[in-house]
C-alpha cells in the first residue's frame, strides 16, 4: 500500500511539474515575449498536430518500422557480442576498444555515408539504427555476466557444472535485469536513429517531415512531430518495463 502511495505521490509532481512548463510556455506566447513564428503556444502546437495528423501518422509508421528492424538486429548482434566476450578473454580483448570507438563517431558524420553507400531506401537507416542500439545492448550484459555471483559459480563448478550450466543458471538471469535496463535506452536511440537518418536522405519519415515543415518555417508543425517523438519513445520504454515484469516476475514480488 505505501508503495503504492509513493507511486501515486510521484506522478503527481512529475504531472504538476507538466502542467506548469506547458502553463509557464503559454503565457509566453500570449505575452509576446518571444516572436509567435519562433515558439508557437502549446495551444498552436496541438491545433497542428491534430490538422496533419493522417499524415504524420503515415510518416510515423515508416519510422517504427525502420526503429523495429533496427533494433531487432542491434538487440541481436549486442547480445551476440556480449556473450562470445564473456566467454573469450582474448575476444573481449581484441573487440571491446572497437566497439567503444564505435560510439565516439557523431551518428550526423556516419549518415550522409551510409546513404552514399547504400542509398535512400530502408537498409542505410536500419544499419545507422543497429549502430546506435547495439553498444547499450552489449554493455549491459557485460557487465551482468562480470557482476555474477562468484561464490555461486565456484559452488556450482564443485559440483561439476560445466561452463554453458554456470552461464544459463547464474550468468544470464543475473544479467536480465542490466539487460532490460540497457533495452530502455536502446529503444530510444532507436527512434531518434531513425529520424536523424532521414534527415540526411529519405522519402518518408518522421525526419523526413521535419525537414519539410523546417524548410517550410512551420515550427508549430516542427513542435508536434517533436513531440509525437517522445510520446513514441516514452511508450516503448514503457513496453520495455511490462516486458521486464513477465520475464523477471521475482524482482516485483512484495
Amino acid at each position: 500500500m505505501k508503495e503504492k502511495s509513493r507511486s501515486i505521490t510521484s506522478k503527481f509532481w512529475t504531472f504538476s511539474a507538466l502542467a506548469g512548463i506547458l502553463i509557464l510556455w503559454q503565457a509566453v506566447s500570449w505575452a509576446g515575449l518571444v516572436p509567435h513564428y519562433m515558439l508557437p503556444s502549446p495551444v498552436d502546437v496541438v491545433k497542428a498536430f491534430f490538422a496533419d495528423f493522417g499524415l504524420l501518422m503515415q510518416h510515423a509508421r515508416v519510422t517504427l518500422a525502420e526503429a523495429a528492424l533496427g533494433l531487432f538486429f542491434g538487440v541481436t548482434v549486442g547480445a551476440f557480442m556480449a556473450v562470445i566476450m564473456e566467454r573469450f578473454e582474448k575476444v573481449y580483448q581484441a573487440f571491446y576498444p572497437l566497439i567503444v570507438l564505435t560510439q565516439t563517431v557523431p551518428t550526423v558524420a556516419i549518415a550522409p555515408l551510409l546513404v552514399l553507400w547504400f542509398g535512400y531506401e530502408m537498409l542505410p537507416k536500419v544499419i545507422l539504427i543497429v549502430i546506435v542500439t547495439f553498444f547499450p545492448i552489449t554493455v549491459g550484459l557485460l557487465d551482468g555476466f562480470k557482476s555474477a555471483d562468484q561464490d555461486m559459480i565456484r559452488l556450482m563448478r564443485s559440483m561439476g557444472a560445466g561452463n554453458l550450466q554456470i552461464f544459463r543458471c547464474i550468468k544470464l538471469p543475473g544479467a536480465m535485469s542490466h539487460f532490460f535496463a540497457s533495452l530502455r535506452i536502446s529503444v530510444s536511440y532507436s527512434v531518434v536513429g531513425a529520424v536523424i537518418s532521414e534527415w540526411l536522405g529519405g522519402f518518408e519519415g518522421m525526419g523526413v517531415y521535419m525537414t519539410r515543415v523546417k524548410k517550410a518555417f512551420s515550427y508549430d508543425k516542427m513542435f508536434a512531430v517533436i513531440f509525437l517523438i517522445s510520446i513514441i519513445s516514452l511508450l516503448l520504454m514503457k513496453l520495455v518495463d511490462i516486458l521486464q515484469k513477465k520475464v523477471m516476475p521475482w524482482e516485483h514480488v512484495k
